[in-house]
């Protein structure tokens, strides 16, 4: 067991030591006052534990006896370490000097808030919003996300427009940190969802009971993002399609599943049609996938959803999953940035 009164910085590896010996040094370097940083190996065969203990003694090495994928293989990690706050960071983000201090003060001076992230801005581009977290995200009436700074794949420049702490609906999970008292009550990542989509689910399932998710933008990190599975992948369009519908199911309120999914039904047939026009058979292919999958697995995940709306507080998440639909808004209407769409 790992034990710290710091804040617990859990970088989940698998056979990214080169990614690490890029990005680590700035982890360390920055983390030092407030943070334990912590290598949770998940299972790797590229010598990233033999670099870790060669080239950054100073840093924890957990390592896993397999790869359990993103979700699992953190809940396994957070499992063997006790610390007030885990903060689970990729192994592709650059952070910046302070970057901690922010986000632990307001976690401190605000006990309502269960889980938070920085402005997560492209490493590759660093005045430009990153895919995977931008300022902070929500979700429309049919479970499609977006940031602040990024809908669909339009990625806007920073010019401090989202300057502002401001409640979310989920926090990117390449950088989150979260309560432990928070991470256990709500049972952490659903390890069947594997990778993508699980932190949604999880800051999800938090903010119906009531907890708060929060940007907190004076902390800043820059992401590479797709560095284990590039953006075009077939694995990655299954993945994402089979878990969204996964989490619809098991945090939608029962008077809104038919019809989501009814329309899910169609909309994730369109986009199979298109990735046939296009001449991409494997995404399509992944995509009739990913449906008979979440056939196949719904009824596992009944036990879930019922305990998730046991649990629910009433109008908990109402804010955040904003009520349009933001295929019509981006499509129809032009409007592809966060500050265009309608307001709450």
């Amino acid at each position: 067991m790992i034990q710290t009164d710091k804040i617990a910085v859990v970088i989940l590896n698998w056979n990214g030591r080169d990614m690490m010996r890029r990005f680590l040094p700035s982890v360390v370097r920055h983390s030092a006052d407030l943070g334990l940083v912590v290598v949770a190996d998940n299972g790797s065969t590229d010598g990233s534990l033999e670099m870790l203990e060669a080239e950054f003694p100073e840093v924890e090495r957990l390592p896993l006896p397999q790869n359990y994928g993103f979700a699992a293989g953190y809940n396994e990690a957070l499992r063997q370490i006790d610390a007030p706050y885990y903060l689970l960071l990729n192994s592709d983000v650059e952070v910046t000097e302070g970057w901690l201090r922010p986000l632990r003060d307001y976690m401190e001076a605000h006990p309502e808030t269960a889980a938070c992230q920085p402005k997560l801005l492209w490493q590759r581009q660093k005045d430009t919003f990153e895919y995977a977290g931008g300022a902070g995200g929500y979700l429309d009436r049919l479970g499609y996300p977006f940031c602040r700074g990024r809908v669909f794949g339009t990625l806007e420049k920073d010019h401090g427009q989202y300057d502002t702490v401001a409640p979310l609906l989920w926090a990117t999970g390449a950088a989150l940190l979260v309560r432990r008292t928070d991470w256990e009550g709500a049972g952490g990542l659903d390890g069947r969802f594997f990778a993508h989509m699980e932190e949604i689910d999880f800051c999800w399932r938090l903010r119906c009971r009531g907890r708060q998710v929060v940007c907190v933008p004076g902390s800043v990190a820059y992401h590479v993002g797709g560095a284990t599975l590039d953006a075009g992948h077939p694995r990655k369009t299954f993945l994402n399609f089979r878990n969204n519908l996964l989490m619809l199911y098991k945090n939608l309120p029962e008077g809104e599943l038919h019809s989501v999914m009814r329309w899910r039904t169609l909309l994730d047939g369109v986009a199979a049609l298109q990735f046939l026009l296009k001449g991409q058979l494997d995404h399509f292919k992944a995509v009739v996938r990913a449906r008979r999958e979440y056939r196949r697995l719904r009824p596992e995940f009944e036990a879930a959803r019922r305990e998730n709306l046991a649990r629910a507080v009433d109008g908990a998440q109402v804010a955040e999953r904003r009520r349009f639909c933001l295929l019509f808004q981006y499509y129809f209407k032009g409007r592809k940035q966060f500050s265009a769409l309608p307001r709450l």
